[in-house]
């Protein structure tokens, strides 16, 4: 479906890659991968033809649509979901040219209606809908005018936008910066079922598993396409650079003993022939290339100038804004040593919390006690957007810290990836990930014993993430974080406290269990409103009528004995009966079914299989993987059905007592 050839990408006289030849077919949901500033972008530039080629050529089959997010939203009264609706371009023009249809054409206008149906028009509302609750926004919040979100929440808008449309091949770049865990997963489940083609753009290790099929890797001024999601890229790079690196150790022998023959030989007659052949091998051998530690950053957190313990209090705090309490009764003492993961549903309260530990928000209620030697690291991106654009970061740096030489300053911003001219360009000439280093940089030299970080893998790379995550695996201070990147929290945190409905709590689970209550959750609300728009359209048609069957009703249970009450359970027992069967046997093919996806996967692991003479087997496993995660989901929509369709029957059976 879309090929490249001989490509090659240059910027500011310096390749970014080049002799790029593959195809990515139809239905394929490819990961494109590197370090930042690799040329991912341009990649998608030039796929979208809006970057043409410095060689080769990007074709692409006849027909097929491209859509990729908009990175600006301009202000506007349209609302949010006529806004995501503006995605699907064919069903607009339809709606168009239906309104535009004169009465009297009935056979066009019969046509143009036909046309309305096979495009989803009669559901595009709900489907829009849908998008806008999976990516955060509330049903309240569907009727607001663009221009009342935030530049965050527009960039929701855009994603939903691209989202709704129907065109074969979508294009998200880094997808989810502006999103939250929840929403995060909400988004990864929703690419999986899409059908169509994707290339994505992603430092989110997990996001990238879950999603991706094939991994296209820009790296050493060169791209590879490889088969699977990206730790099986990341399997099949660890042997290819074992490889490399053997034969680069063979190659450097064989140059070391020929060389010494040569130099051993070349004075003497009897021995000048054999000397001259050996230095011709040697040109023809050429060079080849060691296996290079692929990260530059290696940073680490210092030992914390005072360790108090607690650090900071939170006793019985009501939190908020003006009037307006999100959250109540907070109860938190952070420790020295506590590693504290942050979870729940955007808006419930997480930031709020962070402000009320930093001392920026003062509680409405109740006490914030902080410990006489309390430093405080806090991360967040409006910290990133502060960095004064005028300086440099040996400038900012040596400011932040007066104490440091210049030389000691160069030293540690290397570390962060900031070496030689690169430690003297100003900030605002800087890319959002390498302001994100800037001011982690900052944060590490402050030497802080609590650090408090609100989406810290925003803008940063994969690499750069391991670095961070390797440096806050040995910081000896306190850790409260909050991140979508799950990769970044089960590395970090040791402990999980969930914000939801004004209270914050411990959570008992993992990750994993954080997801299932995601799901349930969403379950639940979705029962909700449907009960709620139900009992309001009743209500509104008929009002005296209900009200009287609802006296009625009371009237007569009122009556009804323990021995009725026991054979109503009874028979409501049977009459759910066939459905709680059903969702008992789903759950349990659901549970077989991962056990054999963890199986495939687990096979899949093995070092040996990504052996060229192995290329068979691996294609069959990865044909049965592919058919075991596509079982997996099924069933899971079968189940969910089928509790939605228990839930409802509970409900409308107790409505019937």
């Amino acid at each position: 479906m879309l090929s490249f050839n001989d490509v090659a990408c240059r910027r500011d006289g310096k390749i970014l890659f080049s002799d790029v030849s593959c195809v990515v077919h139809a239905g394929q949901k490819v990961g494109l991968t590197g370090a930042n500033g690799c040329g991912k972008s341009s990649l998608f530039a030039m796929i979208q033809g809006s970057l043409e080629p410095d060689a080769g050529a990007i074709s692409l089959q006849h027909q097929v649509g491209i859509t990729h997010v908009a990175q600006e939203t301009h202000s506007s009264e349209r609302s949010a979901l006529d806004y995501v609706v503006d995605g699907d371009q064919h069903l607009r023009r339809v709606q168009t040219a239906i309104d535009k249809c004169a009465e009297s054409d009935g056979e066009k206008l019969a046509t143009l209606l036909a046309d309305l149906d096979q495009a989803g028009g009669y559901t595009v509302q709900s489907r829009a809908g849908a998008l806008l609750n999976g990516l955060g926004f509330s049903t309240e919040q569907h009727d607001w005018p663009v221009s009342r979100f935030s530049g965050g929440w527009r960039m929701r808008l855009n994603l939903g936008q691209a989202l709704m449309s129907p065109n074969e091949l979508l294009l998200l770049d880094e997808p989810t910066n502006h999103l939250d865990l929840d929403a995060v997963l909400w988004l990864e489940s929703w690419l999986r079922q899409r059908d169509g083609t994707l290339m994505l753009i992603s430092h989110d290790r997990e996001f990238l598993d879950a999603v991706t099929t094939m991994t296209l890797h820009i790296e050493n001024e060169s791209a590879d396409l490889v088969t699977g999601n990206y730790s099986a890229f990341e399997r099949w790079r660890a042997a290819r650079l074992g490889t490399q690196q053997a034969a680069h150790e063979k190659a450097q022998a064989r140059r070391k003993e020929l060389q010494s023959f040569v130099d051993r030989f070349r004075a003497k007659a009897t021995k000048a022939r054999q000397a001259q052949s050996r230095l011709k091998m040697l040109e023809r051998m050429g060079e080849t290339q060691a296996v290079r530690i692929e990260t530059p950053f290696k940073f680490g957190f210092q030992q914390p100038l005072a360790m108090p313990s607690p650090l900071v209090v939170l006793q019985q705090c009501a939190l908020g804004y003006d009037e307006n309490v999100v959250l109540r009764n907070v109860n938190l003492t952070v420790q020295s040593g506590d590693r504290i993961g942050l979870l729940g549903v955007n808006g419930a309260g997480k930031s709020t919390l962070v402000k009320a530990l930093v001392g920026s928000l003062v509680p409405m209620q109740g006490n914030r006690v902080p410990a006489q030697k309390l430093s405080i690291g806090y991360f967040a991106q409006h910290q990133v957007d502060q960095l004064r654009s005028d300086q440099s970061p040996l400038q900012a740096l040596l400011s932040h810290d007066s104490s440091l030489s210049e030389a000691q300053a160069r030293t540690f911003l290397g570390t962060f990836g900031f070496q030689g001219d690169q430690a003297l360009q100003s900030a605002g000439t800087l890319s959002g990930g390498e302001r994100a280093r800037l001011a982690l940089a900052l944060i590490v030299q402050a030497r802080p014993n609590l650090l408090l970080l609100d989406e810290p893998t925003n803008h940063l790379d994969i690499t750069m993430r391991q670095a961070l995550a390797d440096a806050l695996v040995s910081f000896e201070g306190a850790l409260l974080v909050i991140s979508h990147d799950r990769t970044m929290l089960r590395s970090v945190v040791d402990a999980l406290w969930l914000v939801a409905d004004g209270d914050l709590q411990p959570f008992d689970d993992d990750l994993d269990g954080y997801a299932k209550w995601l799901a349930s959750r969403r379950q639940n609300e979705q029962v909700t409103s449907q009960a709620t728009a139900v009992s309001t359209h009743a209500a509104n048609g008929n009002g005296v009528a209900v009200g009287h069957a609802e006296t009625t009703r009371a009237g007569r249970t009122s009556h009804v004995d323990k021995r009725q009450q026991k054979r109503n359970d009874a028979e409501r027992r049977a009459r759910l009966a066939p459905l709680t069967r059903l969702v008992t046997q789903q759950e349990r093919a659901l549970e077989k079914a991962m056990q054999n996806l963890s199986e495939l996967r687990t096979r899949l692991g093995a070092e040996d299989l990504y052996n060229d003479d192995q290329k068979a087997v691996l294609a069959a496993l990865l044909q049965d993987e592919a058919a075991a995660r596509q079982s997996v989901e099924s069933i899971e929509e079968q189940l969910l059905g089928s509790m939605e369709a228990l839930e409802a029957a509970t409900a409308e059976d107790g409505q019937v007592l």
